[in-house]
C-alpha cells in the first residue's frame, strides 16, 4: 500500500455519512489516508464542542493535512464552518479539492470560498483521480463528462 496521505474532509455536519463512504472508497482504491477532519463520530461523550474548541481543532488538524477536500453538496455552500475550514486551507498553502456528493453536481452551488481558492473539482465517482491528487500525482480540474476543465477562476498564486 501506499504512505499515508493525511487529509481533511470539510462538509456540513449533516453529511457525516457521505466522509465515511469517502474514507472507505479511498482506501479500497488502494490509497492510504488519514482523516483529520471533525465529525459527529469524534464528539467526546457525543456532546458538541464549543467554537473556540472548534476553531482549535480545525486549525491544528488543517495545519497537520497535506490535502482538504471540500464535500459539496446542497447545503455546504452555506455553512461557516466550511468556509473557514477553506479559507485556512488556502492560508495554510493546502491544495483544496472539491468532490460533489452522490447525484448532486449538476444542482447544488459551490461554496464561495472554494470559487475562490479551489484547487480541483470532481464528481463522487472520480475516486482515481482523488486518489492521485491526494497522493501528489494530480491537480486538475474536471469537467462534466470527465475530462480536463479550466479553473473556475483565474488565481495568480504567489510563494512567499
Amino acid at each position: 500500500m501506499a504512505d499515508t496521505s493525511n487529509i481533511f474532509i470539510s462538509h456540513y455536519g449533516k453529511d457525516d455519512h457521505h466522509v465515511q463512504s469517502l474514507k472507505e472508497r479511498l482506501k479500497g482504491g488502494g490509497f492510504n489516508v488519514r482523516n483529520f477532519s471533525i465529525d459527529s463520530t469524534k464528539h467526546k461523550d457525543g456532546r458538541k464542542p464549543s467554537d473556540a474548541v472548534v476553531k482549535r481543532l480545525l486549525n491544528i488538524r488543517i495545519k497537520q493535512s497535506s490535502t482538504v477536500i471540500c464535500l459539496i453538496g446542497p447545503e455546504t455552500h452555506n455553512r461557516k464552518w466550511v468556509n473557514y475550514e477553506i479559507r485556512k486551507a488556502y492560508a495554510e498553502g493546502k491544495r483544496i479539492v472539491g468532490v460533489y456528493t452522490h447525484g448532486n453536481k449538476d444542482n447544488v452551488e459551490l461554496p464561495t470560498t472554494f470559487k475562490r481558492y479551489g484547487s480541483a473539482l470532481l464528481g463522487w465517482n472520480s475516486i482515481d483521480k482523488l486518489g492521485d491528487i491526494v497522493s501528489g500525482n494530480n491537480s486538475d480540474f474536471e469537467n462534466e463528462s470527465g475530462g480536463v476543465a479550466s479553473p473556475l477562476y483565474n488565481i495568480k498564486r504567489i510563494s512567499c
